[in-house]
């Protein structure tokens, strides 16, 4: 690749009202978890139930989880700095990492007090109550949700979609709790640990989805072909340009990175073949606004010979 000049490349960063969105999502997932966990603490010191005792513990790695996309988020949306020129945003994906880890120990801490149950069974007291605060807590993550989801379609966060996702999983931890409490109402309370057990487990899988999502933005993985394909169309479709090779791509939190080489005619006059690679570049930050874009231009003689080995 050549060396980046301002000609090139330019850089943007996420409008201030996307910022103001992805912090006023970390705030809003904080207070829910801290909300839900002061409701489900009362029900399961009531109840006495592993189901109830299940939702808590989630909805107390909620919280730390929360705490951590806060702190991750606004670290995220630093402005680059000398030491770190294309910003901050891998802390979106360290964040995702941190919630994983997070998720999977409750997961565990779960299946352990389920077992527990399973080898020393108790009953269940005051199901009602356990019912209306479960209630209670699958109307306030459906709000939540809504507005993650908003968020996430407005700025792709990956620490937002992470948090996203342990809370989706806290609906099906809470409807696996109600009915778990309807069966103890019924005089199956036996039956408590089981489903303690299963939502452990989904817990865990979700985990797993989380963790090998930030270990791909980690990684630095392309991305999919069909936007690949998207910007080699876009830079193609410009007059002048013979050719696009060396495309590589990569997302570093709300940015994408996108590094290409254009093959121009050998006469051309570097005015011009600067004027050509303004106009890709346009043209593909209509579709990526958000983007840090490296293109070099190449004499098309020279064909992909020109990257290096």
């Amino acid at each position: 690749m050549g060396p980046r000049t301002p000609e090139s490349t330019a850089s943007t960063r996420p409008g201030v009202s996307n910022d103001r969105l992805l912090r006023l999502a970390t705030y809003a997932s904080v207070a829910t978890a801290c909300l839900l966990i002061l409701a489900k603490l009362g029900a399961w010191l009531v109840t006495g139930s592993v189901s109830v005792l299940a939702s808590l513990v989630d909805s107390a790695m909620d919280a730390g989880a929360s705490l951590v996309n806060l702190l991750a988020v606004h670290w995220s949306l630093m402005p680059p700095d000398a030491e770190h020129r294309f910003g901050h945003g891998k802390a979106e994906a360290l964040a995702a990492l941190g919630q994983a880890t997070l998720i999977a120990a409750s997961a565990v801490f779960l299946g352990l007090q389920a077992v527990d149950r399973l080898l020393h069974p108790q009953p269940i007291a005051e199901a009602g109550v356990g019912l209306l605060v479960i209630g209670f807590a699958i109307l306030v993550t459906l709000a939540l949700l809504a507005f993650q989801r908003h968020v996430i379609r407005r700025t792709g966060s990956a620490a937002i979609r992470a948090d996203a996702l342990h809370y989706a999983t806290d609906l099906a931890t809470n409807a696996a709790t109600v009915v778990a409490l309807l069966l103890a109402s019924a005089g199956w309370s036996e039956l408590d640990p089981l489903f303690g057990l299963a939502i452990g487990t989904y817990i865990l899988y979700s985990a797993l989805r989380i963790g090998f999502d930030a270990v791909q933005l980690l990684m630095d993985r392309e991305l999919p072909e069909e936007a690949r394909r998207q910007i080699l169309d876009l830079a193609a479709s410009v007059p002048g340009v013979l050719g696009v090779h060396g495309l590589r791509t990569r997302r570093s939190g709300q940015s994408l990175i996108i590094q290409l080489h254009l093959a121009l005619d050998d006469a051309m006059p570097l005015l011009a073949a600067h004027q050509v690679a303004l106009d890709v570049e346009a043209r593909i930050r209509d579709l990526h606004p958000d983007s840090d874009i490296t293109i070099h231009q190449d004499p098309v003689s020279l064909g992909e010979e020109s990257l290096p080995a």
